[in-house]
């Protein structure tokens, strides 16, 4: 592995290692939402090797993109001035196609890198961009065995669609693909000590609950900042970076993102998540492939996730939010307009009963997000289980109270937790109110669904579980934040 300066990431970079040792041509896929540091990774990791690099440009003309190009091969090429510029794209591959077979170029050892940044954005309306971008690839890229082609997208869908799943002249083409996702607890962690940043676990769940795992709002936290402090001030100022982020992250990810944001704002409203039924009807939305369109648009970049509930196929999957950032604007920055309250706004709210309702909703988040850490703390990384939430909705013939559980492990050795999520300030306690609803919920899941498995309860708190008599009773296992770093 390459003497790199990245945090986490570790499965990306042992890709991006098998590139390099590859003896073959190579055509990567990097995808993800905005910020999350396609460009970094790629940069950080293959450095002087990457000979030529352009970054679309967005909502650009072709002729904007096509000069950008221009100026972009001559900084490669070391030219003063910058070379003729092309008037389409087959033009311009051509170009770097004889930038690439210069004898300076040639003289060259090892793997060379042509990144293409943001590709979505190059493929500006009827430019031909694609047809272009495939010829380059199919007739040149793929007889360099030193070549690695790398493409960049924060328009996740497109990527899909057009490299991905193409069905055109990439069919099948592409060598690798990355999915770049936010960082886990853990990789923020790393990511936060390696800026110096010093903050508890507790107030790294604090941070992320308002954050998720986006490493460029993380680069936002201070050392020598509480939690609180760096919130406040990257959310509650006029200058702070989140104070205006929604309203430019989903226009600059999705063309026409009327339909997604609200879909969204639907779902920011239902904690266990809502069906596509129930979205048709909600959204006013036709049933053909727009919302489709849609929801695999949100879901690829990160902001939803399908969930199958318990006993349920796939076409009664609830979606739910899934992105922190999200639900705090909604809970918090969406009712200030174009208020801005300053620093202290966040600290003033620490025992506001909002908070402590919007928290539980943000651990939830966090804890599905971290289920594989669950299975390992609880022994059972190995054992096959699916995860999936569970609800019951009364009617006129119920014989059976409502119930929901946002996370049911179904294990193969005939057992099935039952997580129960709660976010406190210290050691959660159990008291009779909340203890007849465990009992309930139980006994619910149990009749309603006929399972013979056993039923263990399971807490995930943030400090764990008071030992009283409730919790004597009724749980079976009890895990912190520590299990899910």
């Amino acid at each position: 592995m390459r003497n790199i300066k990245i945090a986490g990431r570790y499965e990306e970079l042992s890709v991006l290692q098998r590139v390099i040792s590859s003896p073959d041509p190579e055509f990567v896929a990097v995808y993800g939402r905005r910020r999350v540091g396609k460009t970094y990774l790629i940069r950080e990791f293959f450095g002087e090797m990457i000979c030529f690099e352009i970054s679309g440009m967005y909502n650009a003309t072709l002729a904007s993109q096509l000069s950008n190009f221009s100026r972009a091969l001559g900084k490669s090429a070391g030219m003063v001035i910058q070379p003729q510029q092309p008037t389409t794209w087959t033009e311009a591959f051509q170009q770097l196609e004889s930038f690439l077979e210069s004898p300076a170029q040639k003289e060259k050892s090892g793997k060379q890198v042509i990144f293409l940044d943001e590709l979505p954005w190059l493929n500006t309306a009827r430019s031909k961009f694609l047809p272009a971008f495939e010829h380059f690839w199919n007739t040149y890229c793929s007889r360099q065995n030193n070549l690695v082609l790398i493409v960049c997208g924060s328009a996740a869908s497109w990527m899909i669609q057009n490299i991905v799943r193409s069905r055109g002249g990439l069919h099948n083409r592409l060598t690798r693909q990355i999915r770049l996702l936010p960082f886990t607890l853990t990789e923020t962690e790393e990511f936060l000590l390696k800026r110096n940043v010093n903050l508890t676990r507790f107030q790294i769940i604090e941070l992320y609950m308002v954050m998720g795992g986006v490493p460029f709002y993380l680069t936002q936290a201070e050392p020598g900042l509480s939690a609180a402090q760096i919130i406040d001030k990257v959310c509650f100022t006029k200058t702070g970076l989140l104070r205006y982020e929604y309203e430019k992250l989903y226009a600059s990810l999705f063309e026409n993102s009327e339909l997604h944001l609200k879909i969204v704002a639907l779902l920011v409203q239902k904690n266990i998540g809502l069906t596509r039924n129930e979205l048709v009807s909600a959204a006013k939305a036709t049933t053909g492939g727009s919302l489709t369109r849609v929801l695999e648009e949100l879901e690829e970049s990160g902001f939803i996730e399908a969930r199958t509930p318990f006993g349920k196929n796939i076409n009664d999957s609830l979606y739910r939010i899934s992105d922190e950032f999200t639900l705090f604007y909604f809970e918090w920055l969406k009712t200030l307009g174009k208020r801005n309250p300053g620093e202290g706004y966040w600290l003033s709210k620490q025992s506001d009963p909002k908070r402590k309702v919007w928290s539980g909703y943000a651990f939830e988040s966090i804890c599905l997000k971290h289920v594989q850490k669950m299975k390992a703390a609880l022994g059972i990384a190995m054992v096959e289980t699916t995860d999936a939430p569970w609800r019951y909705q009364t009617n006129a013939k119920s014989q059976y109270p409502g119930a929901q559980i946002d996370l049911l492990i179904d294990r193969r050795d005939a057992t099935i937790n039952i997580c129960e999520m709660k976010f406190s300030q210290s050691e959660f306690t159990i008291d009779s109110a909340y203890a007849k609803e465990l009992r309930q919920k139980t006994d619910v899941f149990r009749n309603v669904t006929g399972t013979k498995k056993n039923l263990f309860l399971t807490m995930v708190t943030t400090y764990g579980v008071s030992n009283n008599m409730y919790a004597k009773e009724h749980v079976t296992n009890s895990l912190t934040i520590d299990n899910l770093f």
